[in-house]
């Protein structure tokens, strides 16, 4: 009777601890899908997006993390090393993998391209790099510096500002012919870091697996109107392997683009009292673009004379208690005779980010620990008028925690530092460690300082 009670405790926990297995493996993907750092090209698509798409395979972990190619900046001076670039210096091995046939290709041509990144946390930004492969490059070795042109095509500067959540700009691609592999660099201002992502293009088409467009976009309509803006919003298209963006024409000229996730846009620029009509494209990761949207006929407001600035923010203060890396700020809204379009948080003198006139609260990060900064927020209207500052607050930063040695079985917190083989990491995400979850192996929880 005992033996036979024994076996089955035994049992039991052989499946209790099969069950925290899978359970821990099912957390690790969530974990994984769910990092907070930090962002990707997602038009043309990168290799990495891609490979999250399932349009690429055999890709490894990058498919839960797209966004965490982060490697030191200054290439091509410093950055990853020559055959570890597309994977950010080893990261994601895989991703070097590299040959004439191993990679999807975006369809693209010579001369001005919209790229788009796509952010999930939008640093403070120094600028965005391009680099393409040179001609007579050879496709079937590893990507090194000698493979690519190392002055770069485009560079957009930026200011040490916080982009949005999804940014485009225009880069005029040099004449190429067959495949090529554009190098995209996303300077941090704050950091010693950057985020490179490879994008494998087909200057000519026609060999990228994919030749199925998305279907159309429909419900376009016009959300907002005013005298020099349209806000458009539209109903989600659908293709056989994923829509990569959204293009937004005004008549036969492109003047906007989006990532896939993305069902609205406004556009800026426009004349008062003048008549636009408006078409939406859907595009996947292979260029194909689908059929236009219905057109929509708008016609801007006429234009106001408004030289009133909005008042000023009021009751600027701090909510909850600053980390040693970020503070929460709120604030009282701003009135205006026509309408409060935004706000500009100032740090000192400097412009930090401009946010949406309904927002009332932001959370700046990139901070150093143990110091103080001032603050202040000023609103802005459609017309560029801008309000006197509202009261000034100052804070301190916390202090930054000591690292302490990993150990598995421990819970973790955000921005927690441990050590690990002479190596200072910053919790990415929330969790319980296991063994296994080292933090060299986990780049989706631990952040290499």
């Amino acid at each position: 009777m005992t033996s036979t009670r024994l076996a089955q405790s035994l049992v039991l926990k052989a499946l209790t601890s099969l069950l925290v297995m899978v359970i821990a493996g099912i957390g690790m993907i969530l974990l994984s899908e769910q990092a907070s750092a930090h962002g990707w090209v997602d038009g043309p698509a990168s290799r990495a997006i891609l490979c999250k798409n399932g349009q690429n395979t055999d890709c490894g972990a990058i498919v839960y993390e797209p966004q965490s190619l982060e490697a030191p900046k200054g290439f091509p001076n410093a950055g990853p090393a020559d055959g570890k670039i597309a994977s950010a210096n080893g990261a994601f091995p895989k991703l070097d993998e590299q040959s004439a046939n191993r990679w999807t290709k975006v369809n693209i041509s010579a001369g001005t391209n919209t790229f788009t990144w796509k952010f999930t946390a939008p640093h403070a930004t120094a600028n965005w790099k391009y680099y393409i492969t040179k001609p007579g490059w050879d496709p079937n070795a590893p990507l090194t510096r000698n493979s690519f042109d190392l002055t770069p095509f485009c560079t957009v500067n930026y200011g040490g500002v916080q982009p949005p959540f999804t940014y485009s700009h225009t880069c005029n691609v040099p004449e190429r012919t067959g495949y090529h592999v554009i190098l995209a660099v996303w300077e941090i201002a704050d950091t010693a870091n950057a985020f490179y992502n490879v994008i494998d293009v087909d200057f000519g088409g026609g060999n990228s697996g994919d030749t199925t467009a998305p279907t159309a976009p429909t419900g376009l309509a016009a959300t907002a109107v005013n005298s020099n803006s349209v806000t458009l919003s539209w109903n989600a298209s659908s293709d056989n392997v994923g829509v990569t963006g959204y293009r937004v024409y005004n008549g036969s000229n492109l003047v906007g683009t989006v990532s896939g996730s993305t069902l609205s846009h406004t556009v800026t620029g426009l004349n008062a009292n003048t008549s636009y009509t408006f078409t939406v494209r859907a595009v996947d990761g292979a260029g194909n673009s689908s059929s236009p949207s219905n057109p929509v006929t708008v016609t801007t407001s006429p234009a106001v004379n408004d030289t009133q600035a909005p008042s000023a923010p009021g009751n600027l203060h701090v909510m909850g208690i600053p980390t040693s890396s970020s503070v929460t700020l709120m604030w009282s809204p701003s009135t205006d005779n026509v309408g409060v379009t935004g706000y500009r948080i100032y740090r000192g003198s400097t412009l930090s980010v401009t946010v949406s006139g309904t927002e009332t609260s932001f959370t700046v990060t990139g901070l150093s620990a143990a110091t103080s900064y001032t603050f202040t927020v000023r609103a802005i209207d459609a017309a560029g008028n801008e309000s006197a500052a509202s009261n000034t607050v100052q804070v301190t930063t916390a202090s930054a925690p000591a690292a302490q040695p990993w150990a598995p079985n421990t819970a973790y917190a955000v921005g927690e530092l441990v050590s690990y083989n002479g190596e200072i990491y910053e919790c990415r995400q929330a969790h319980t460690s296991l063994v296994g979850w080292e933090p060299p192996n986990v780049p989706a929880l631990w952040l290499l300082k």
